[in-house]
């Protein structure tokens, strides 16, 4: 049993790449892990100063909701990360997110396995490079993590409407079960 962390990133309600992390999520709970959603919404998540003392301290000077989803994330053996791709690129509250995870380069962090589950409106799979590149950038300052899986839910525009693609959600829902 592995403890498996899905994040949601998107702030839109009944949005898409929420849909795939909770889809995730279930295929994860199938296999038996322990899993905890968590969706950004709601939470107050600051830039990163650039100060630099997470990197003697493995904590942030910033009192947000950020410390505490960090820890989360440190702990989890597995992340997964939905994100709707805007100028193709990943939501920018989950860049936000990632760069406030600094007090964990130093740490002794459990997660090895990140996946990366995203949806656009754009309906060429290219569009989604970015946010991949994105995420790639982030687990290489991680050299026990690995990018394990990428999903790349493309065309995908109106609110709620990933729910009907019942396809992306089976292989969304397998990948999850894999963990």
């Amino acid at each position: 049993m592995k403890k498996v962390l899905v994040l949601s990133t998107s702030l839109r309600k009944n949005s898409n790449s929420e849909i795939l992390a909770k889809e995730f999520a279930a295929g994860a709970k199938e296999a038996g892990n322990d899993v905890e959603f968590l969706s950004l919404s709601g939470r107050k998540i600051g830039f990163c100063v650039g100060c630099l003392a997470c990197q003697k301290t493995e904590k942030c000077v910033i009192r947000d909701d950020a410390p505490e989803i960090t820890e989360k994330i440190k702990a989890a053996d597995v992340l997964a990360f939905a994100t709707p791709v805007y100028y193709y690129e990943m939501c920018g509250q989950m860049k936000t997110l990632l760069d406030r995870c600094n007090p964990l380069f130093p740490s002794d962090y459990a997660f090895r396995d990140v996946y990366l589950l995203a949806t656009a409106a754009d309906a060429d799979e290219s569009a989604m490079d970015g946010a991949v590149k994105g995420m790639q950038g982030w687990i290489d300052c991680f050299e026990k993590a690995r990018l394990a899986g990428v999903v790349r839910g493309t065309g995908i525009t109106d609110a709620g409407e990933a729910a009907s693609h019942t396809d992306l959600l089976a292989q969304v829902r397998a990948l999850g079960k894999g963990v």
